[in-house]
């Protein structure tokens, strides 16, 4: 799997898919929805559909496909090259959401939780089938919320569609197992082949199963965490394991909006206030001192401005 398009920019959403058969251009068809990498706090999570001719679920069946879950990662990747190998009738299409891209979709200031970004992912790859002239009739989905409300939600948004929803779908309908192992062969490569933007020199890739409660993963987020900054693009720092740790081992900062009197409560809290690092001189510290500016600047080419 060519993971290029994600991996030049893996701060941003990214769709991969395979071509088109021609037989689903011209033949209905059934899609699968399902997802890999919900629930950890590092990487990040991807959704897979995978689609072919009603009349060749049998041959689907053939494939051996199962809930990537109960697979090993062999087991996966020899799947993955099977579905593959039967491209003259089954295809498949993925969206990779950044860490990055969850973060910032559940931090803005419009609630926008991860069920609806879930929601509109799998709404998105199901759009991008028929704009790609696939014919689809019927679409089965592992839940991500009450199954009734999300199959009335998707039946709604296409209604020419057949949609089924059920909780585990992945083991009940082997085309929702097929986009499942695609899905997390993608997340797999992913979280391999990371590449840090941050400067953070030879990176310790033993970061556990990147899930909130593995001691690892904890050791490893501190390991990476900056006081003020946070954490590398890999973290999704939306989740309450990131913000917790940095909550009780970030720099203390007071945020001059929280107050009226800014500067004077942070204070009294002795709190350093956002503001006095936009009155401070360029070059120096809070104590005077020259100091370097930060990475996060740095990077970004950003400088100090004496005066507006």
């Amino acid at each position: 799997m060519d993971l290029g398009d994600f991996e030049a920019d893996n701060s941003v959403s990214c769709r991969l898919t395979s071509e088109i058969p021609d037989i689903c251009k011209s033949e209905d068809c059934c899609l699968g929805i399902d997802e890999a990498g919900r629930g950890p706090v590092l990487g990040p999570m991807v959704y897979g559909i995978c689609f072919c001719p009603v009349s060749r679920k049998e041959q689907l069946k053939d494939l051996k496909v199962a809930d990537s879950k109960t697979l090993t990662e062999a087991e996966r990747e020899n799947l993955f090259q099977n579905i593959s190998d039967a491209k003259d009738f089954v295809g498949w299409a993925l969206q990779i959401l950044s860490p990055n891209t969850i973060s910032t979709s559940m931090l803005q200031r419009s609630k926008y939780n991860l069920n609806a970004l879930s929601h509109d992912a799998a709404i998105g790859l199901v759009q991008f089938a028929l704009d790609s002239g696939v014919q689809l009739k019927e679409v089965f989905v592992d839940t991500v919320g009450p199954a009734e409300k999300y199959e009335e939600k998707l039946s709604q948004r296409f209604p020419g569609l057949e949609v089924t929803v059920r909780p585990k779908a992945d083991s009940l309908f082997p085309i929702v197992s097929a986009a499942s192992i695609c899905a997390k062969v993608a997340r797999d490569h992913a979280v391999k082949g990371w590449s840090f933007t941050e400067d953070l020199g030879e990176v310790d890739t033993d970061w556990g199963s990147g899930y909130p409660g593995d001691p690892k993963t904890k050791a490893w987020l501190l390991k990476y965490q900056d006081p003020v900054f946070g954490y590398p693009q890999f973290v999704r720092f939306s989740w309450s394991t990131a913000k917790n740790l940095m909550d009780s081992k970030g720099a203390a900062v007071y945020w001059d909006d929280d107050e009226e009197d800014g500067e004077k409560a942070a204070a009294r809290q002795k709190n350093t206030s956002m503001l006095s690092f936009c009155n401070r001189p360029t070059g120096t510290t809070a104590q005077g001192a020259a100091h370097q500016s930060h990475r996060f600047f740095t990077e970004r080419r950003l400088q100090g401005l004496g005066a507006l």
